[in-house]
Formats: structure tokens, sequence, C-alpha cells
């Protein structure tokens, strides 16, 4: 018998906002090594990375899958074949596979994909990751693909949550995706808190299915399997899918935001998060987005809310001396204003008191006094008592001390949902017997 050996295959820059997904790239794949009694040792990997890279993939997610082969050189030249054929390379996809044979993975992919997370990694330095690591890749292009390709496999785990993907016929590609938005309403409102951003019931609008030309029919989110197969059959359309596959993912994780950003270089694309006092009152800009700053280690920086957040009327409440925790991603400058933290949500840590100065109250007429004049002080029109200056009198604060997100429709795949602002997800156990694959 020939010896089988646990090889990690990781893709990725596959699609391109004309068509074609890296994850219908890894259903098909899928499909054919099952064909061929291949082993699953775990769920396919969906990886997203950095959103805020200028010229990711549309949703700058990377696939990996992790099986047991007695012929790892058949499976290889297998994926490097479908690569090549369900990759959009008329329309600019860059993809890039990359191969591993160990069961565990090296400290060193783990650190390149923490970087990927919240890092601009150009494609030079994965080309040099991959020589210097003596690691087997393929790719297509000026080799893009293979930041997320590396990342994927060496993604760690802390949190996660699971996504079902269902996948249309190739004949339906490009037509509108029919689907019975108050099913998906139900489905939400029955599986709650197990699934999650499938339906944003303020703009009663369906978020679970995307509206471009790709391979994707839809696709649902939670905490575990058994939810996303139950949720799943409450679904109703008027088109048939062909399958469904089950990832592991690390959506709804804030997984991005988890770095403390250096204030000192604000390095353009970067994500994460900067813990300040609010030191420039916020505005309301032309177009409804608010802008203010905060600043820390004496250094001021630019913070944006933009309208599609429906969080800008807390961002206004905001005031100097206010301590707050932000988070998002650094905008490059360009001619016409400096670098800006765009805002994916913010923390009230501390809240100055609000304070204004008014008439003084009569003691015994409880009225407000009138003034008598500049410098000439108040008195009470009423009885005649008098008073030298104003009262300070504080005001109620229309802001709390907590975490205020984007509403649904505003969520990046990232973005931690609010009912998984005190979740965290550690059962990592792989079912291989749960119908995670199925063609229908």
């Amino acid at each position: 018998m020939q010896k089988e050996t646990i090889l990690n295959i990781g893709f990725d820059d596959t699609d391109s906002p004309k068509g074609m997904c890296t994850t219908y790239l890894a259903y098909r794949l899928v499909d054919s090594l099952k064909k061929e009694k291949v082993e699953f040792l775990d769920y396919p990997r969906l990886i997203r990375f950095n959103p805020n890279i200028p010229w990711k993939t549309r949703g700058n997610g990377a696939v990996a899958l992790k099986i047991k082969t007695s012929r790892p050189a058949v499976v290889k030249n297998k994926v490097i074949g479908f690569v090549k054929k369900f990759s959009d390379l008329k329309n600019g996809a860059n993809p890039a596979v990359v191969f591993f044979e160990n069961a565990d993975i090296p400290e060193e992919f783990t650190q390149f994909s923490k970087h990927a997370l919240w890092q601009l990694i150009s494609r030079n330095n994965a080309k040099k990751f991959v020589a210097d690591h003596n690691i087997e890749s393929f790719y297509i292009g000026n080799g893009q693909g293979l930041v997320g390709a590396i990342g994927a496999i060496g993604y760690r785990f802390s949190d996660h949550t699971y996504e079902l993907l269902s996948y249309r016929k190739k004949s339906q590609f490009g037509k509108k995706r029919k689907i019975v938005a108050d099913s998906v309403r139900k489905m939400q409102e029955k599986t709650y808190p197990r699934t999650f951003n499938s339906y944003d019931t303020k703009k009663q609008k369906i978020l679970f299915a995307p509206h471009g030309p790709d391979p994707v029919f839809f696709g649902i989110r939670g905490e575990d399997v058994g939810s996303l197969l139950d949720a799943s059959q409450l679904i109703k359309t008027q088109e048939k899918p062909v399958g469904h596959m089950i990832f592991k993912s690390n959506q709804g994780t804030g997984d991005h935001l988890q770095n403390e950003i250096d204030v000192r270089s604000l390095r353009p694309y970067c994500s994460g998060m900067i813990t300040g006092v609010v030191s420039v009152e916020p505005k309301m800009e032309k177009g409804g987005h608010v802008m203010f700053g905060i600043k820390k280690d004496g250094i001021e920086i630019s913070c944006a809310v933009y309208k599609e957040t429906g969080i800008t009327k807390h961002a206004t409440n905001l005031i100097l001396g206010d301590k707050i925790r932000v988070g998002g991603g650094v905008r490059r400058a360009s001619s016409k204003h400096n670098r800006v933290l765009n805002v994916e949500f913010f923390q009230v840590l501390r809240l100055e008191k609000k304070i204004i100065l008014v008439n003084p109250t009569c003691t015994k007429c409880k009225k407000h006094m009138k003034s008598k004049g500049k410098g000439q002080g108040f008195e009470c029109i009423k009885c005649g008592n008098k008073s030298p200056k104003k009262e300070i009198k504080q005001i109620s604060r229309q802001i709390k001390k907590q975490i205020y997100i984007p509403q649904a429709s505003a969520h990046r795949h990232l973005t931690r949902p609010q009912q998984r602002l005190e979740t965290t997800n550690k059962e990592l156990r792989f079912d291989e017997k749960a119908p995670w694959f199925s063609v229908y």
C-alpha cells in the first residue's frame, strides 16, 4: 500500500468583479476529490483578509483544504487543472495555489497570515516567503494570489463561524436571483442567534445573496453546521441550486481589528484600533458623513464615519474629552485630504460631563433671572433677588458607554455583528458525517 500523506492546499484570487468565485472553484474541486475517495480532515476554510486592500478580490477571501491522500502528486495536478479552468483569467484574475505536506503548520505561516489580516503584503513578499521556505506553489499572472493562498493555510482560529454557500446552475449565472424575501426574514427570526446577517429588518432587505454574475446563489452565516443546514431548509426560491458546501470561516469575528494601529506611521490601507481622546468636535459633512478627531500620544488622527453605517447620529454626540476606541482602516492621503481612519466601529470608554452656562434661578420664585446688561449681573423681575453670574448646568448625554457598530446592511464580511459581541466560538471539531457538502 502507498503511504498516505496530509496535504494542505491554499488558493486565492481566482475571481474578478465580472465573474467566478474562489469558493465555487473549491466546491467543484471537492466534488472531484470526493469521487477519488480522498479523506477530508476538516471543513474547507474560507478566510477573509484585510478588507482595505485596494486591489482585493470581491470579498478578499481565500480558501484552504486539508486532506489525506496516498496520491499527492495526482491531487496537485488536479488542483492546478481546476485553477486554470475555473479562474476568470480574461477579466484580470491572478490565481495562485500553495501546497504544504504536513499535519502541523509552521509558525512562519501563522505569522504571515496574521499580518495579511490587517496590513498590506506585497506579492513580492509572498514570492520571497515561498522561495525562502521552499514551498511548492503555482500561479498565473502577477502572483498576487500567493498572499491569500499562504494565509489561508497558516490561519489559526481563535474564534470562528460557518457559512453555507449555495451554488447556481451555469445557465443561471448573471441572472437575477429570485428568493422569497419573507422566507429569509422568517428564517432569521427562527434561527437567531445561531445565524446572522441574512436579512436587514430596518431596510427590509436581503443581505445573504450577492447581486453579481458569480456562481453563488446565497450564503447563510452562523455558529454551527446544524443551524445552517436547518436554516437552508427554510429558504424559498424560484430557482433550484445545484448544491451547497459549508466553510469554516473567520467572518463575523472582527479579526482584522484586533491590533493597535501605530499612530506615528498610520500606514495606508492598514486596519486596526486606536484608543484616544476626542480632540476635534464632530462635524456633519456634505453627504451626511461625520468627521471628528482623536488624539493619542500627542498625535491627532482624523476619523470619518460614513452615512451608510447608520451610526453617524451617535458620532455627532461625542464631545471633546470623551475617551473612545475606534476601529477601522486607514485611507491614504490625497491632494485634498490627509490620511483618515474610516471608522468601522467605535466604543465609548469614558464620557466627559457636558456643561453649559445658564441664567441663574431665583431661589425664592424658582424662575430664571434676567440679565441687567453686560457686566451688571442678573435680577429676578418678580421679587428683585440678584445674582452676579451665570450658573453651571450639566446636560444629560445622548450617548452611552458601549460599542457602536454599523447597521447590518453596512457590515463587511469580517464585521462582528451585535449578537456576537460577547461570543467566541472555540469548538473546532470536524463532523465528517454531517452533510457539509452536497450535490442536489
